[in-house]
């Protein structure tokens, strides 16, 4: 929770005078003339905000916290008793703790959409027919619908300056952009263009994906020759008889497999195990060897690691914007994609910008991991698949996935090798030192990876048990840089300057990968890049959050479910750059990671405002970019704010 953060320079003395005459371990050091206290903050930003603090944040909270969450949030106590008083004569109930963060999050849906929700016949403009028959519950009166439709956000809608045509028609929060007098959707022809996205889920496989009518003849032939305890070589004469005795015999479901799996281009469809008339061509016997598969050539490249929640479209093109030269897809599970889940297939998309991209995978059964694996090897266009083996949450490691495969070596060998042969771009995989803190694995792991087929490997230099509590171990890299020899290394962990990145470099890495860095600082790439800090104001800060809304809008589409969708994950990204120091601040250049910053005030207002870690200033910055919030609105941080600890 963000309010944890904001407590933690109070109880260090990092505010006020203190703060200057010695400095503490693990703040961050600011020049005295900028602390100040905690009250003295929040009282800052309360006198220059449009709202009364008693309306927002409560008057019976001395502390400054955050009060935006509900009920079901705020009655749990530090020893685990709830806040409800017991009837006369009745035991207090005592609940047990739950251990670990937002574990008391509740589950907020926002059914609210569905009320007077216009039909998406008539948004779409095919008015004539209804998609739904007499079944539809939706609002087929567009006047009622703009009676209780909230007024615009703005004058100017994105989509349609953007494109020439916006998709949302009079459902769209600036619609009055292109609303023609009679409420007909206005269409510029000469700027009509394709949305500049790519690796969309198509309606046909999502169908035969939900029916399981999809066959992955080239997954079941890995998957077996691996239960045989038979390895497939380089070499394919092996693999010819297997091909064409045992996978041509269910001739019948083989065209729906074909119709379901549209390769990206004609040589990317495994023909052997299909029927097939004419001539014998070199595809139908001979199978792509590893060194015929496109290699990744990424040596000294800025990789943006992949994100979750945070990592989404918008912020990638924010962060190629600023000089990143790798970009992935957030972690998506591969038995959501294998049951064609929109959700899980939009982690997949990607945008005109990101020349070399990859998607990331997680699993924990080489059976779904090699389908899954053959699936996207047909249907989208990466420049690489990752396996997520770094993981560490509960909800993965305890089904055997993300960090758990690190202590299962067979299941981590045929997830690699099932996987490396059914696709035709370079596998990588993503781990960390190990599970246990003072046990390392990866030194061990990475001989093995290279032998099972891994193109590159990306370590991040802690455990599972670690997680944020202490630095990444370089040194650990660096002597994993010899182990995984000939196979490139990257290395990943608290990386905020380019001093830490020359450093990092001087171990020996093929390159690094930049996560908590970027999101703190998106601008990291480029001043790396041009090796040197950049004292950024807080317009040029304002401006990129500009640009991530406009993305956002583009991404999630600019009707009151999109702009709401855009805001949250903005306030998620708030959330994080709340963290950054200016540079011009500071007494020691760089700030570190694992330093937070102290209560201090800005160079001017907008600075001090965005260095708030109250959900509620966040909201605040959100408005000036989107708009008033909806009353219904609830925000509750994913990712706590007092991550440095």
């Amino acid at each position: 929770m963000a309010e944890g953060a904001a407590e933690a320079p109070a109880e260090s003395g990092g505010g006020g005078d203190s703060g200057a005459s010695a400095p503490e371990r693990g703040v961050a050091p600011i020049k005295p003339q900028y602390l100040t206290t905690k009250e003295q903050f929040h009282e800052f930003l309360e006198a220059r905000g449009q709202e009364k603090p008693s309306q927002e944040t409560g008057a019976g909270d001395p502390g400054g916290n955050d009060l935006v969450e509900p009920e079901a949030k705020r009655i749990r106590l530090e020893d685990g008793q709830t806040g409800e008083a017991a009837e006369p004569g009745e035991q207090p109930q005592v609940q047990k703790r739950a251990r670990g963060q937002n574990k008391g999050r509740p589950h907020v849906k926002p059914t609210h959409y569905d009320n007077n929700r216009l039909c998406p016949s008539l948004v779409q403009e095919s008015a004539a027919k209804c998609f739904f028959g007499d079944r539809c519950r939706f609002l087929h009166d567009v006047g009622r619908y703009l009676e209780t439709k909230p007024s615009d956000l703005g004058p100017r809608c994105v989509l349609f300056e953007t494109f020439g045509r916006c998709p949302y028609g009079v459902t769209c929060r600036f619609a009055g952009a292109h609303l023609g007098p009679d409420g007909q959707n206005l269409v510029r022809e000469e700027w009509v263009q394709a949305p500049p996205v790519r690796n969309g889920l198509d309606k046909a496989l999502q169908q035969l994906l939900r029916k399981r009518k999809v066959r992955f003849e080239r997954a079941e032939q890995a998957l077996r020759q691996l239960s045989r305890d038979r390895v497939p070589g380089p070499s394919p004469a092996a693999a010819v008889p297997e091909v064409t005795g045992a996978e041509s015999a269910p001739g019948q479901d083989s065209g729906d497999t074909q119709q379901a799996l549209p390769g990206p281009d004609a040589g990317a469809l495994p023909s052997g195990s299909v029927w097939t008339r004419g001539p014998l061509t070199d595809e139908d016997v001979v199978r792509l060897r590893p060194c015929e598969k496109k290699k990744l050539d990424i040596h000294g490249k800025l990789y943006l690691a992949p994100l979750t929640t945070c990592g989404n479209l918008p912020f990638r093109r924010i962060c190629k914007r600023f000089g990143a030269d790798v970009t992935c897809g957030e972690m998506a599970v591969c038995t959501n994609l294998l049951q064609g889940q929109t959700s899980e297939w939009a982690l997949l998309r990607r945008h005109q910008c990101e020349d070399v991209f990859g998607v990331q995978l997680e699993g924990a059964f080489p059976d779904t991991m090699t389908k899954c694996a053959e699936l996207l090897n047909r249907t989208i266009e990466v420049d690489f698949v990752d396996i997520n083996v770094g993981c560490p949450i509960d909800l993965v490691y305890k089904k055997g996935g993300g960090c758990a495969l690190m202590n299962r070596s067979a299941k981590f060998q045929q997830i690699v090798r099932g996987m490396n042969q059914v696709l035709d771009v370079p596998l990588t995989v993503k781990i960390r030192t190990g599970v246990q803190e003072r046990v390392n694995l990866a030194h061990r792991l990475l001989p093995e990876l290279r032998d099972w087929g891994a193109a590159l490997v990306t370590l991040h230099g802690r455990s599972r048990e670690q997680r944020y509590t202490k630095l990444a171990d370089w040194q650990y890299v660096e002597q994993c840089v010899t182990a995984a020899s000939p196979m490139p290394l990257f290395g990943n962990g608290d990386i905020l300057s380019y001093e830490d990145a020359s450093r990092a470099m001087q171990t020996g890495v093929a390159g690094i990968m930049i996560a908590r860095g970027a999101l703190l600082k998106p601008w990291l790439f480029t001043e790396i890049k041009e090796q040197r800090h950049w004292d950024i104001s807080s317009s040029e800060r304002l401006a990129i959050l500009q640009d991530f809304t406009r993305y956002g809008l583009e991404h999630w589409g600019s009707d009151t479910q999109g702009v709401e969708k855009t805001r949250r994950f903005l306030l998620e990204w708030l959330s994080f750059l709340c963290r950054y120091v200016p540079v011009g601040l500071l007494e020691r250049l760089p700030q570190r990671i694992n330093e937070r910053p102290p209560y201090y005030l800005g160079r001017d207002y907008l600075e001090t405002l965005m260095a708030s870690q109250k959900a509620a200033d966040w909201i605040r910055i959100s408005e000036m970019l989107l708009g008033p919030v909806p009353p219904n609105f609830v925000f509750l941080p994913k990712h706590k704010a007092n991550a440095y600890k």
